[in-house]
């Protein structure tokens, strides 16, 4: 297992109401938030973001953190497991000409609305079964994204990871530390299937074997 760090911390933080949240969220917004469709992108905001548009602001200051943490430099291979319109994808390329980054996400939507700079970098798949050879990437990530998953889904997204991957991976899931951290955490979840302890997620990745680096999702 790689370590504990958190290559999020030049990431913008708000802060979260998260009572709020679980008084106005229900049940079917969370069913309509996982099928990752207009709704959960650019619907209400009951049921997702409210509108996902593209703002340096979120990842131009995230990506140096990495390209320093992984050496990263033009010629090497980054995938991005969950990228959405691809927005962390092309800041990435701005940041490191050169650089072959690629991005993968479940929902149709996403990719046929990606940033148009990166249409010819991303593409609609499922983590549990990435369409790369093995050892494909030098690094890969994943920021809130398989603990979208569950059970054996769960695990073979994980596998598959360990599988495209040179070694180096960073992927942030949902977590919590305490009791109160844990009600904040269920209260603010939409699409999550899978939220443990930070200590059962350590169990976690040593039963399916990851090797990369991780950090916990808090709100």
């Amino acid at each position: 297992m790689g370590n504990l760090v958190n290559l999020l911390q030049n990431y913008p933080v708000t802060k979260r109401d998260t009572q709020s949240r679980a008084a106005e969220k229900t049940e079917e917004d969370r069913q309509i938030a996982r099928q990752f469709g207009k709704e959960f992108f650019d619907g209400e905001r009951r049921t997702g973001y409210g509108g996902f548009n593209y703002m340096p602001r979120f990842w131009q200051p995230v990506a140096p953190t990495f390209q320093d943490y992984y050496n990263l430099k033009a010629g090497m291979k980054v995938l991005d497991i969950g990228c959405a319109k691809g927005f962390m994808v092309y800041d990435f390329m701005q940041l490191i000409p050169g650089l072959d980054i690629q991005g993968i996400d479940i929902s149709d939507y996403a990719i046929q609305n990606a940033k148009p700079e990166v249409k010819d970098r991303v593409q609609v798949a499922n983590a549990t079964q990435l369409p790369f050879p093995d050892n494909e990437f030098d690094l890969v990530i994943s920021i809130n994204t398989l603990h979208n998953l569950e059970g054996q889904d769960l695990d073979q997204a994980f596998q598959e990871v360990n599988r495209v991957s040179k070694g180096n991976a960073f992927i942030t899931v949902d977590a919590y530390n305490t009791e109160e951290e844990k009600e904040s955490m269920f209260a603010w979840n939409l699409t999550a299937k899978t939220i443990l302890s930070a200590q059962d997620w350590i169990k976690y990745f040593e039963k399916v074997n990851y090797k990369g680096d991780y950090y916990w999702f808090i709100p």
